[in-house]
């Protein structure tokens, strides 16, 4: 390591789910980013299962599985509530696939109360398992703009071809709240939905996004089309679609698995935002 490298450190929660996939594509999508990294980052990716792994690590990926799994054994391993603390308060940069999705969210429906606990980190409600049982499960297109615009886009600036995307007992996002100080109280007393605990940022984090509100990554077309056409994308039809790709601040997720994939560009793509936070952390 040189004077001038750094050391990075990403983790993957690993209580249950597809986190040694996850760890494999951070591991090809690091080499990509070595290759152009003109201040030769040192890439280290590692499991999650304690509090001490989650401290020692810069960044996180919640991967797919089962959120009400995850959810108790974290709770019952002391792990729940370092991980809102992570995401929450230290704000640092966390990704979360399928079963990720739904523990970033500050609302989720179709649960019962008390069922599992959230993390929380978007304003968004969830809606589980949308499309169904896991027989029900397919894979379809997506149109991914921000891919298109990476830095690490071996054709930067210009159309890249749509991501293959695996939907595995997946959730979309069926609305965008508004940004509370605290709870999301309308959210609370809805039947079958619960919600994340509050938890303030640190005053003492610099965060050009802390306070807004959700932007909308990519959004997949009516699930008929997908499933008809391979060659059909949302952006080709004109249908809006579902919301299946969402960030807020520091906080990124897919209802889709990426990491069912041998397609590391999103990883790519994630990482590169990671170094964009921790530049502006030093610079502040």
């Amino acid at each position: 390591m040189t004077e001038q490298s750094r050391r990075v450190t990403v983790g993957v929660l690993a209580l249950q789910g597809a986190f040694s996939e996850h760890l494999q594509l951070l591991r090809l999508a690091g080499v990509s980013l070595l290759n152009d990294d003109s201040d030769k980052t040192a890439w280290a990716f590692t499991e999650v299962r304690t509090e001490e792994q989650l401290l020692r690590c810069d960044a996180l990926i919640i991967p797919g599985g089962e959120s009400t799994t995850m959810s108790l054994v974290a709770e019952r391993s002391g792990l729940l509530e370092p991980l809102r603390d992570f995401v929450k308060a230290s704000r640092k940069p966390t990704w979360g696939t399928c079963a990720g999705l739904i523990l970033l969210a500050e609302s989720a429906n179709r649960t019962k109360k008390g069922g599992q606990e959230l993390i929380g980190g978007l304003d968004v409600r969830v809606n589980r398992n949308h499309f169904g049982r896991q027989v029900e499960s397919f894979e379809a297109d997506l149109d991914l703009p921000f891919l298109e615009t990476s830095n690490n886009s071996n054709i930067t600036g210009t159309k890249v071809k749509p991501f293959h995307s695996v939907f595995i007992r997946a959730p979309v996002v069926e609305k965008i709240l508004r940004p509370q100080q605290g709870i999301q109280e309308e959210e609370a007393s809805m039947p079958e939905t619960i919600v994340a605990p509050a938890k303030a940022a640190r005053i003492n984090i610099h965060d050009i996004n802390i306070g807004k509100g959700v932007e909308v990554m990519a959004r997949l077309p009516g699930r008929a089309v997908a499933l008809s056409n391979k060659d059909i994308t949302a952006q080709s039809t004109g249908d809006e679609g579902n919301i299946v790709a969402v960030r807020q601040g520091n906080v990124f997720a897919t209802s889709f698995h990426p990491e069912l994939t041998a397609d590391a560009r999103i990883h790519t793509w994630w990482l590169g935002e990671v170094l964009k936070v921790i530049d502006r952390s030093q610079i502040h």
